[in-house]
């Protein structure tokens, strides 16, 4: 394989060389730069695009041309040449299109004209939206962020200009990448991207992943979900006159077709909406090009500004496609200003390439096996870009020292030196941050390290009516086994300054990195022991700092625990789809414990705390005992796409819910245990994007015990409640409900969960919440066990405040009860979102 790719790598070169280079400037008629100017050959779709200093290439084989150049705004031009020798300049020199209003009859209601433009345009769009059933092209990407400033402090803490790749002053190129990529796409929604080549200034993966806008689509995804979940609505789409206003600024004639510049102007602030200038020919109303715009009065998030351009050319009898586009983008927030440009150049469109059956399988981008090894030589072969002065001294800078950082990578002194640039442990890291050692040490021709952490003493006491303050002491070891595989040694040291009971316990996790592991499934191993103290809800529905506060402040005891000598077993299987099968053994000599101190902040006579036994389940006795149960459980999402390295596959996920199917066995009679019982349960879940309506999520669960014979508590169905004002488990949890008041051994139970996140519908109609951007949620969770053990709530409230904060107001209808009324706050938004998938 080498030796073919080899052989194709010198023809390339070769061919390189052979031909001749066309180049020059385009420029205005006042001799300003026209950055990202369309250039490209009569009759094709080979061509290339100027850079930001208004400079091009084109590599052809000696020949006549004609080489046509247009910019938005700028009369085209073709001019003829001769290519015949190594090197040719061909200079362009634009002068604005001449825009002419022609004449209309105006209607009593004073319509501008380009609203009949409009209405034909969108008439039209089903047809080009369906008119290439399928094809194939090549696209070329570069991409660059610049940053023009830098804060000296974020969060009070000091930024280290250096390591962010920027000057003292805050300037500097902080991200540069090219790519070739092949795309297959066919109608109505299969898509698969070929990556040929790709680097990073400095090495690593640049972007290969080409954003493919179409504006004859009527809901239009810029870039990526999370900068409009939303979607925005296309000057054209079929509702698009309820959103838009239209002036027609002139037309023009280009190749013996008249076009009309259009203006886009929204009628309304904080709706998912473009402005700026759409592009329609006459006659056949398709998209000529567009130079349209998004900003944060039109719900785009993270960003402040997007510019999209594009220019469309014909590429075969009655069919036009985008020749290149131009994403910039502009950021100016917490002191950081940002800037960047995403350069699409499409080519070698074929609109009939006979795709074969099974074509489109499961993986959605593949990298060549190549992808990362070509030279400079092939990319001043193919780039049709230019690179600019300041692009190539990133090049030069960062792969220089990329090369020297790998050259001497197994020196002595490059281990030396990585122990030495290891910021030393502070007594604030200690306290509270947390602080990490890493031990360097040489295995063949890498470099490897083992790391000690160590999570902040502080953050590591606990306080609860049981153990009083607990003194804990949590450190993490990874060990780097073999390159290819980690184990973590977690040791777990808590000491109840109340109860004087010390619990100890270790916790081992043995991970397979290897490239057959990552290409096949990896395994997991995990092997526990020790004296723990658990809460009898196992999945743990109140966390210690919100039990903390409920108990110092407000004399609530929630946490409701027990001591356990313990064993555990552990193995997880993931497989290349992403699905994981785990089966796990744990054996529990259970004890149980209570209050020994009600020490608080505040003295309030008129509450007291409640037993450490659960006070709904009073009945159920809990006395010293011992368990063995056996656990199984196997996560499954059809459907799953994959990005495909030469190495492995990565999952991406899938369009389809994903379902969980779990199982206990609690096996009597082994080791003293006197559990006997069988749980089952199966899950479902899944979030749905509408775009303009919002998105809607849910998990419906049903269960129940097979046999009851002996369940303890720890072993009951307990439903998360929640009664703190603090929630992130919100398709996991009740809002409201008592953490074990309907716990239960019935044979059968369901759950449900729904939310729909409305993401800027409705709230973009009131004022401050649209300016705000704060979103409207809602939705119900509910159980049924029985008549007469049920539960139902219902909430809405507002999300994305700060980007990241959830608030809820909450209606919970309980069993035999009065109605209750709550409030609950956790995480909730763009960032709220990353932190709720972090913490999971």
């Amino acid at each position: 394989m080498m030796k073919y790719l080899s052989t194709l790598l010198c023809i390339l070169i070769s061919g390189y060389c052979q031909a001749n280079v066309v180049n020059g400037r385009v420029t205005d008629d006042k001799d300003q730069p026209l950055p990202f100017a369309t250039i490209f050959i009569k009759g094709t779709t080979t061509g290339t695009t100027t850079n930001a200093a208004g400079q091009y290439h084109l590599d052809l084989p000696p020949g006549q041309y004609t080489i046509v150049c247009q910019y938005i705004g700028f009369r085209r031009t073709e001019l003829p040449v001769n290519v015949n020798a190594p090197t040719q300049t061909l200079d362009f020199r634009l002068q604005p299109v001449n825009m002419q209003i022609r004449e209309v009859v105006v209607k009593a209601a004073g319509e501008d004209p380009a609203y009949a433009i409009i209405r034909q345009a969108i008439r039209k769009r089903q047809f080009y939206h369906d008119q290439v059933k399928e094809y194939t092209c090549m696209s070329y990407i570069k991409g660059t962020i610049g940053l023009q400033n830098v804060p000296e402090k974020l969060l009070g803490k000091k930024i280290d200009k250096a390591d962010m790749g920027v000057d003292s002053t805050g300037k500097g190129m902080v991200f540069l990448s090219e790519s070739m990529t092949k795309i297959s796409a066919r109608q109505p929604d299969k898509i698969k991207l070929e990556v040929i080549s790709s680097r990073k200034s400095g090495g690593g993966f640049g972007l290969s992943f080409p954003a493919i806008i179409s504006f004859y689509d009527n809901n239009v995804t810029a870039v990526i979900t999370q900068m409009g979940p939303r979607g925005y609505i296309s000057p054209i789409a079929e509702n698009a006159l309820a959103f838009y206003k239209y002036q027609l600024e002139g037309t023009f004639v280009e190749d013996g077709k008249t076009v009309n510049k259009i203006k886009v102007i929204p009628r309304r602030k904080q709706e998912p909406l473009f402005f700026g200038d759409i592009f329609i020919t006459d006659g056949d109303w398709r998209i000529h090009s567009t130079d349209l715009f998004l900003t944060s009065d039109y719900q785009l998030e993270l960003m402040d500004s997007l510019e999209i351009r594009q220019t469309h050319v014909p590429v075969t009898e009655g069919v036009w496609r985008v020749k290149d586009q131009v994403l910039r983008i502009a950021f100016n927030k917490f002191g950081f200003r940002m800037g960047g440009s995403f350069v699409n150049v499409y080519s070698d469109y074929n609109v009939h390439p006979n795709l074969p059956a099974g074509f489109f399988d499961n993986v959605f981008l593949k990298y060549d096996t190549a992808f990362d090894k070509q030279q400079h030589a092939y990319w001043d072969s193919i780039r049709p870009v230019p690179l600019e002065p300041a692009e190539v001294k990133d090049y030069h800078e960062k792969d220089s020292a990329a090369q020297a950082d790998r050259d001497s990578a197994m020196s002595k002194y490059r281990l030396a030196s990585l122990q030495k640039k290891q910021k030393p442990v502070k007594v604030m890291d200690l306290l509270w941050g947390g602080a990490t050692h890493k031990y360097y040490f040489r295995r063949d021709s890498a470099i490897n390290f083992h790391q000690l952490y160590i999570k902040g003493l502080l953050k590591s006491l606990k306080y609860n009516t049981v153990e009083g303050l607990a003194l804990a002491l949590e450190p993490e070891f990874t060990i780097n086994t073999s390159g290819e595989s980690n184990l973590r040694i977690k040791p777990f040291v808590r000491y109840g300054l109340s109860n004087s009971h010390l619990n100890a316990y270790t916790e081992i996790n043995f991970q397979n990195t290897s490239k057959i592991s990552k290409r096949y499934g990896r395994n997991d191993w995990k092997l526990a022991g020790g004296k723990r103290i658990s809460q009898f809800n196992q999945d743990n529905p109140i966390d210690n700092i919100a039990n903390e506060f409920y108990t110092l402040f407000l004399k609530e005891n929630y946490m409701k625990l027990y001591e356990n000598w313990f064993g555990n077993l552990q193995y997880s299987r993931t497989f290349q789809t992403n699905d994981r099968l785990t089966v796990g053994v744990n054996y529990e000599s259970r004890i149980p414990v209570e209050n020994t101190t009600d020490f608080v902040f505040f003295r309030n006579d008129r509450k007291a705390f409640t037993p450490n036994h659960p006070q709904e389940l009073a009945g159920v006795p809990f006395e010293k005992h011992q368990a063995l149960v056996a656990d199984v459980s196997f996560t499954y999402q059809p459907g799953q796409q994959f990005i495909e390295l030469p190495d492995r596959k990565i999952p991406l996920g899938s369009k389809y819910p994903t379902f969980k199917i779990s199982y206990s066995k609690g096996i009597p009679n082994v080791a003293n245990s006197i559990v006997d019982f069988d749980k089952w349960n199966f899950s479902v879940q899944d979030n749905m994007n509408f775009k303009l309506l919002g998105e809607f999520r849910y998990h419906i669960g049903v269960g129940g015990f097979l046999n009851d014979k002996n369940v303890q508590i720890p072993d009951y169905q307990h439903f998360n409640g929640n009664q703190t004002f603090y929630n992130m488990k919100y398709l996991n949890s009740f809002q409201l409900a008592p953490y074990y008041q309907y716990s239960t051994t019935a044979s059968f139970y369901t759950t449900a969960n729904v939310e729909h996140h409305f993401n800027g519908l409705l709230t973009n109609k009131i004022p401050l919440f649209n300016r705000l951007k704060w979103n409207l949620v809602a939705g119900a969770n509910a159980f049924y066990v029985n008549s007469d053990n049920n539960y139902v709530e219902v909430f809405g409230g507002l999300e994305n405040i700060f980007k990241m904060i959830r608030v809820d107001v909450v209606a919970g209808y309980q069993s035999k009860q009065d109605t209750r009324i709550g409030v609950r706050v956790g995480f909730g938004g763009i960032l709220g979102n990353v932190v709720k998938f972090n913490s999971r």
